[in-house]
């Protein structure tokens, strides 16, 4: 694979047809996502399996991010089902009293109970994603009445954002915590937290994915505007393995304008505090109906990808699409051409910067070392992966091999940006000789490298042990004494 930036496909309905997954995975998908939101705990660890099984025959690793839905915050239901039309200047109530399924022209109820207590008149509530947008003009009660300022038709179940953010929902509910067991089950290497507003949501995720026996790290979906605060965004960062730039309810929150500089902003502090960051929504939202995209869409996708994002979503695209495979080949085929712009190959990470750890700055000297010699590889052999998230925050158009024989590892490393995983077998007796020997026979034999080509491997002191990697070596295919 030349193609750097990763993958990561939504599965739902579409692709549990005869033949579609595994069309998306041959199509180049490295990590799948399994949305919480739809669907029940069989269906969601049966399409874990399937994922799971297609690997193993294909001798590869693929990745399972499991995404938890978070609070509810919307309307109830329309009686009989019906849609209504909202006109500007209408007077409309969102009223958490009423009976949930009996709204009518006038009024709805309202799934999150403590809305009224959290408005005020002037407010602006943003409806359907943005479609509808409503303006508080009084509270009553637990009877929030809105001037409509932006109309539309409105349906069963659509969310509500509070423009500018503000909501008091928790991040986890009940139905999270329930899902977090099941992404136990499924041993998910990551799991997406919904609506983060501070480190605290990452911290209580974390604990309870421990309770749970799972060690799968977290992604914080940055949906909320309170997040973005310069103290907040650093702290949820911070205690993430990763974020995911959620471009739909972030942007209904903070209005579309001010989304592209978020979106650069939060790909470069994921960066720059070593941790991985999704761009995600409506990057290819054409092609659920259509088998080519716009080419706005291709412009959205290269921009993040020159902008350093470890990976790319698609959502209904794969999961509820008339295209999925389409939809992966042209993801792929638009990464691969942005990776291209020596933009994306030039790197200052952390130049001026001193580093407080060995295996930290093994890592950073093995990039340097293999961008000034053409290296045709970079690989480290690594118990955890860390040594090469480090390596692949600095940009270069060299592969990073993760080596490594711990599965979970080499499923994780799914997510970096330029990082390959690559099972290798380290035998209790082996000398360094042995071990170095089998890095260079594994890359020949998936074509990495060829005779005479430069290859940059780190490694630690101990075979066996995590955290040490304290070695850099620089082999050339066919030497002997490795």
């Amino acid at each position: 694979m030349t193609r750097r930036t990763k993958i990561l496909a939504t599965l739902g309905p579409a692709t549990d047809k005869p033949g579609v997954l595994e069309s998306i995975l041959e199509a180049g998908v490295n990590v799948v996502r399994i949305n919480f939101s739809h669907g029940s705990e069989q269906e969601h660890l049966g399409r874990v399996e399937a994922v799971r099984e297609w690997a193993q025959v294909n001798n590869t690793y693929v990745g399972i991010l499991m995404d938890l839905q978070g609070p509810k915050i919307r309307i109830a239901s329309f009686k009989n089902g019906i849609k209504i039309e909202l006109n500007n200047g209408d007077h409309f109530a969102l009223d958490a009293d009423q009976d949930a399924l009996l709204g009518n022209q006038d009024s709805v109820g309202i799934a999150y109970k403590t809305l009224p207590q959290e408005v005020k008149s002037g407010n602006v509530l943003i409806l359907d994603d943005g479609k509808i947008v409503l303006e508080v003009t009084s509270i009553v009660g637990n009877k929030i009445n809105t001037l409509v300022k932006q109309g539309g038709t409105l349906s069963d179940k659509k969310g509500i954002n509070l423009r500018g953010g503000g909501l008091s929902a928790n991040a986890l509910t009940e139905k999270d915590k329930k899902d977090i067991f099941t992404a136990a089950k499924a041993k998910a290497d990551y799991v997406a937290l919904s609506f983060p507003i501070s480190g605290d949501d990452v911290r209580e995720t974390k604990a309870l994915l421990v309770q749970a026996g799972c060690e799968a790290g977290v992604i914080s979906k940055i949906e909320r505007a309170e997040a973005l605060k310069e103290e907040t965004i650093l702290d949820i960062i911070n205690e993430s393995a990763g974020i995911m730039v959620a471009r739909g309810d972030l942007g209904v929150e903070i209005g579309d304008a001010q989304l592209p500089a978020q979106q650069k902003r939060l790909i470069k502090l994921a960066r720059s505090n070593d941790r991985i960051v999704i761009t995600a929504t409506q990057m290819l939202e054409s092609m659920i109906e259509n088998p080519i995209p716009t080419r706005a869409e291709v412009f959205d996708v290269a921009n993040a990808v020159l902008d350093g994002t470890d990976a790319v979503m698609l959502s209904a695209e794969t999961a509820a699409g008339a295209y999925p495979k389409n939809a992966v080949l042209t993801m792929a085929e638009v990464c691969a051409e942005a990776e291209k712009n020596p933009i994306a190959k030039i790197s200052h990470h952390r130049l001026d910067e001193s580093f407080k750890k060995i295996d930290e700055t093994i890592a950073m000297s093995a990039m340097y070392a293999a961008n000034h010699i053409n290296a045709s590889a970079v690989v480290a052999l690594t118990q955890t992966g860390k040594t090469t998230l480090w390596m692949s925050r600095i940009s270069s158009n060299i592969s990073i091999y993760a080596m490594s024989d711990s599965v979970q590892t080499l499923r994780k490393v799914t997510l970096y940006r330029g990082v390959y995983p690559c099972g290798i077998v380290k035998n209790t007796g082996d000398e360094w000789s042995d071990v170095n020997q089998k890095v260079v026979d594994a890359l020949t034999k998936n074509g990495a490298v060829k005779d005479k080509d430069l290859v940059v491997l780190t490694k630690g002191m101990y075979k066996d042990e995590s955290g040490g990697t304290n070695t850099m070596k620089i082999l050339r295919v066919g030497d002997t004494g490795y």
